[in-house]
């Protein structure tokens, strides 16, 4: 059984790392710092920690001028602020500066749970992933998801990270790689390529499990960096199963499927897409809104099984 553990808790913690290894690293919260974890950091730094308060545009352009003082910081709020909020501050201020601002948005998805869909960022990857120039990451658990805060303090430009705010289970390892633009592959197999991204990475696991008894043999794809987007990794295994499924807790429009799908158009593989289908979150427990919502490791073994009826 893997073991679960929460990616904001990792995230407050790698901050506070990066902090110590790099003094230009600031942190700015919209008064949810506590939420985001992004309060360990303002007790080890408080003199490199704002909090904006509610007031999520005022935080990115407050983050802009950071940035073009030569500080590398990171925003944090949740995913449906910083992409609904402050979108325009994003677009105008940040992306179209090309400045060096990070956003790292918490609670994305459905499974925040019981606060409904006034909070539950299930848009926000499309909103960013749209916006020219912003690289999106979305780690598939607590151990990459510092890799990716690490890495997108190294890269220069605007990054928009995306975690959970459930302890998920833990498929990757200290040892693998993370390279913005690259993804990982978690298991290969010849019969259909399911790429998932985020929460949904440890169900299409589970899904590769279920379909093996049926002599299915699934590889499985860790799509961390949604854009840019490892084309030629999807491309080379779309090719060699010959069938697609895509796994995600968001929107199914301007997803990673939508990623997905733009790339693999021209090569004219069959393509089965597990995400929301047109509909806003509700209060619930999370398990039973996944479920619900049709994003599940069950979910995923369908889509798969429907892709290859499809092809055959």
């Amino acid at each position: 059984m893997p073991e679960l553990k929460c990616t904001r808790e990792s995230c407050g913690k790698a901050l506070v790392e990066l902090g110590k290894r790099n003094h230009n690293v600031v942190v700015l919260s919209a008064d949810l710092a506590g939420s985001t974890k992004a309060d360990e950091f303002a007790k080890t730094f408080p003199g490199r920690f704002f909090n904006m308060g509610v007031a999520e545009a005022n935080m990115i352009n407050t983050a802009a001028g950071l940035a073009v003082s030569g500080k590398i910081p990171f925003a944090t709020t949740f995913a449906i602020f910083a992409s609904g909020r402050a979108w325009e501050q994003v677009r105008n201020t940040v992306a179209y500066s090309g400045l060096n601002v990070k956003t790292i948005a918490t609670h994305g998805g459905i499974s925040v749970g019981p606060d409904g869909a006034s909070h539950q960022g299930i848009e926000d990857i499309a909103l960013m992933r749209l916006i020219p120039g912003m690289t999106v990451l979305v780690p598939a658990d607590a151990v990459q998801t510092p890799k990716a805060i690490f890495a997108s303090a190294e890269y220069y430009g605007p990054v928009y990270i995306r975690l959970a705010r459930l302890k998920i289970p833990v498929v990757t390892k200290d040892t693998d790689s993370f390279i913005i633009g690259k993804s990982q592959v978690l298991k290969e197999g010849t019969d259909v390529t399911i790429i998932a991204c985020g929460t949904m990475v440890a169900a299409a696991l589970s899904a590769a499990e279920v379909l093996l008894k049926d002599n299915i043999n699934a590889t499985v794809i860790n799509a961390y960096s949604i854009k840019p987007l490892d084309t030629e990794t999807i491309i080379f295994w779309a090719r060699k199963t010959g069938v697609v499924v895509t796994a995600e807790e968001h929107l199914l429009a301007g997803g990673l499927g939508s990623a997905v799908a733009e790339t693999l158009s021209p090569h004219r593989i069959p393509i089965e897409m597990v995400a929301i289908k047109d509909r806003f979150g509700q209060s619930g427990e999370p398990d039973e809104l996944l479920k619900e919502y049709h994003l599940t490791d069950y979910d995923i073994v369908e889509a798969a099984r429907r892709v290859r009826v499809r092809a055959s």
